[in-house]
């Protein structure tokens, strides 16, 4: 295992009925209060009545920015930051999934910022401050209510780029797993992709030594494995949606992953692909994850073989370690068929007339990938493969 220093400073408050912490947590961080949000679903299950109610009672001045987007847009960034800058917040409160936490984080930096946030989003200059910013979790899938990282579409240029900051974790987030129940099925279903996506990137690493680590990621995904059919099939079972509620924050927290680096590639694949279609990330993942693994199996077929033993209960008997991992990656296939997630591009009437510009966006830093370093032909075949 490598060196590593662990820094996580986010208060996490979970369980049923947190939100009535709203009030202490923001007790001291000043008057002006910019609350963050999606598309509505807040106001319709009621949970946007429950948090004004609270934010009047702390006698706090509320502004709203509404309407960020699945894939948060630059956009949407730019008008928070506005805010923030003519009222003078003080605090910043996201309410949503990852999206609208993405989105509030580039906010939070670009308040501090004199210049386009995208220029900090593209690592063109550095990070130096931040707004303070709490969160208050309606979705589990992405982990950004324990982590400093945001990925960000810049629609005019299809660009889609994730990036991060000592100075953008939340300072707290409440998940109560009763303000998921009114998640959809779709996006229950992709969050629990986008959550066993992450704990794969940890997962495939070269670096030696990483038991305990490897026995972390594999419980993460034995747990959604098995409560993940049950959810989707009872969408207001509290037991259900609290054990994929924290397996969702723990799955990209940094707890896991101490001590190495995972891969991250089949990130970078999809965000070409959602940059220039606009798909939800999740689903994106679900096709593009299993094909990845089959062009790496041979890098280190060892690695393949203790997840397909471990996690998806292969019999490894007589078989070689290449056997086991396609059997292993396979079973991941069918799992996640199972659930619903799709598993071609033509899912999304996605055909083969734009996948040299996806392949341009994905190599727009260069080569990429820690298990395996891909070039424009791996990322091709990859593409190819999942059409």
């Amino acid at each position: 295992m490598d060196n590593f220093v662990f820094y996580n400073p986010t208060k996490l408050i979970f369980g049923k009925g947190q939100l009535e912490q709203l009030k202490v947590q923001l007790a001291n961080v000043g008057d002006k209060i910019l609350v963050v949000y999606g598309g509505g679903s807040i106001k319709r299950n009621g949970l946007y009545d429950n948090v004004m109610q609270l934010l009047k009672e702390g006698n706090k001045e509320v502004f709203e920015l509404s309407g960020v987007e699945p894939n948060p847009r630059l956009t949407s960034v730019q008008r928070g930051v506005d805010i923030c800058k003519k009222e003078g917040i003080h605090f910043i409160l996201a309410v949503g999934g990852g999206s609208v936490i993405d989105c509030t984080k580039a906010i939070a930096a670009g308040a501090k910022y004199e210049g386009n946030p995208w220029e900090f989003i593209t690592k063109k200059a550095p990070v130096t401050d931040a707004l303070p910013f709490g969160t208050i979790l309606t979705l589990a899938a992405t982990g950004s209510e324990m982590n400093a990282g945001s990925v960000i579409t810049n629609w005019e240029t299809q660009e889609k780029v994730g990036w991060g900051s000592p100075f953008t974790f939340p300072v707290f987030s409440i998940l109560d797993p009763e303000n998921t129940y009114s998640v959809p099925k779709d996006q229950t279903i992709y969050g629990i992709v986008d959550m066993m996506s992450h704990v794969l990137e940890h997962y495939f690493h070269l670096t030696e030594n990483t038991e305990l680590q490897d026995y972390m990621c594999e419980s993460v995904l034995k747990t959604v494995m098995e409560f993940g059919p049950k959810l989707v099939n009872d969408l207001e079972n509290y037991e259900y949606r609290a054990a994929i509620l924290y397996s969702g924050t723990m799955a990209l927290n940094g707890m896991v992953n101490m001590g190495y680096q995972g891969d991250w590639a089949t990130h970078n694949i999809e965000h070409a692909v959602s940059a220039v279609y606009d798909i939800p990330h999740g689903g994106g993942l679900a096709i593009l994850f299993p094909n990845w693994m089959k062009h790496n199996l041979s890098v280190k077929p060892e690695r393949f073989k203790q997840l397909a033993v471990r996690v998806f209960g292969i019999d490894p008997e007589g078989k070689s370690a290449e056997e086991v991992g396609l059997e292993g990656i396979n079973t991941l296939r069918e799992f996640w068929n199972e659930l619903g997630a799709p598993s071609r591009l033509a899912d999304y009437d996605i055909d083969d007339s734009k996948l040299e510009l996806m392949v341009e966006k994905a190599m727009m830093n260069g080569d990429f990938g820690r298990f395996k370093i891909l070039n424009e032909k791996d990322v091709l075949e990859i593409y190819k493969a999942s059409l």
